[in-house]
């Protein structure tokens, strides 16, 4: 079994408020302080098939503008998704399954690029916007019984589970694989940052507050009674802790290293996109209205998420 980060996005941020006010509220915490930030999604080779966690920003998302206002920014790009990927060694025709964890675009932009592969997802969004017009959807129900602390689970292929984790979105789910004698937890957003497992807090993004707290007590849960490598999304920590097999110890926190941010020398160009979905606004597209001149009650038209998620492209 070999498990391996797609590393398309490094050097971004994340504020504390954004990932610690879910439930106490953003004001509770200090926006000075910048979590370094970053996007990878997760390949599994099983020996016998190549599957897929997730599949990045699709090709062309401009990238942010961040000033120190920004809540959040997901970083310089690498290279596309599809480059890296390519990079490791693999060809899109070899993947045979895509594990989605929800459907925002940073985690579901290049489904379409592999042709081969049956796309699982969680039934309850099955119908997104982002997965509409693709025939190889599977919606999971999640019927194979409990895994561990997760009472809902859907068996994948040999030691690779992947489990109901509502919260975030209606639909989340996590892919844990088995090997080496660990358990690595494959993610979405159930954090941005591993602070916020350490700290036991909730980000701003959610549809669902009270099922998102249950899925991270039954992650934390799971983390203190099987030896855990937690692997997101949105932080290096996810892949270092991949290339280390660094297990979890949340009564030992590994030593937090802040983002280095330089605000100067950055151009905008009218662009605006949402650091949670990917959705970009071009005011081109929009009769000329400049993101600026938008109603403050505006919403991003994927995800919902307020002006305020959105940064400069």
């Amino acid at each position: 079994m070999i498990i391996k980060a797609i590393k398309f996005r490094v050097g971004g941020f994340y504020t504390q408020p954004f990932v610690f006010g879910g439930e106490e509220g953003m004001d509770a915490f200090d926006p000075t302080v910048r979590y370094r930030g970053s996007l990878q999604n997760y390949l599994i080779d099983t020996g016998d098939e190549v599957i897929l966690v997730d599949t990045g920003l699709p090709a062309g998302t401009p990238e942010e503008v961040p000033n120190e206002q920004s809540l959040l920014y997901t970083g310089k790009d690498v290279c596309s998704y599809m480059d890296v990927f390519r990079a490791l060694g693999y060809l899109p025709e070899q993947v045979t399954k895509i594990l989605l964890t929800h459907k925002h675009a940073d985690h579901s932009g290049e489904l379409r690029s592999f042709p081969n592969a049956k796309i699982y997802v969680g039934a309850e969004e099955a119908s997104a916007d982002e997965l509409k017009g693709l025939g190889n959807v599977v919606p999971v129900d999640f019927t194979d019984g409990a895994y561990y602390e997760f009472p809902d689970s859907k068996k994948i292929a040999d030691g690779v589970y992947y489990l109901k984790a509502k919260g975030h979105t209606k639909g989340n789910a996590i892919v844990v694989v088995e090997a080496d004698g660990l358990y690595y937890m494959l993610h979405g957003d159930i954090t941005y940052v591993d602070e916020a497992l350490y700290e036991n807090k909730q980000s701003v993004v959610y549809e669902d507050l009270a099922a998102a707290r249950e899925t991270l007590d039954r992650v934390r849960a799971f983390v203190r009674n099987h030896p855990t490598v937690y692997c997101g999304t949105h932080t290096p920590q996810g892949y270092e802790n991949l290339e280390a097999k660094r297990v979890m110890d949340l009564d030992h926190p590994v030593p937090t290293v802040l983002a280095e941010v330089d605000f100067t020398d950055k151009k905008a160009s009218g662009k605006y996109v949402c650091s949670i979905c990917g959705y970009v606004y071009d005011p081109a597209e929009h009769g000329g209205v400049a993101f600026e001149d938008l109603p403050e009650d505006w919403k991003c038209p994927r995800c919902k998420q307020p002006k305020s998620k959105f940064n400069p492209a």
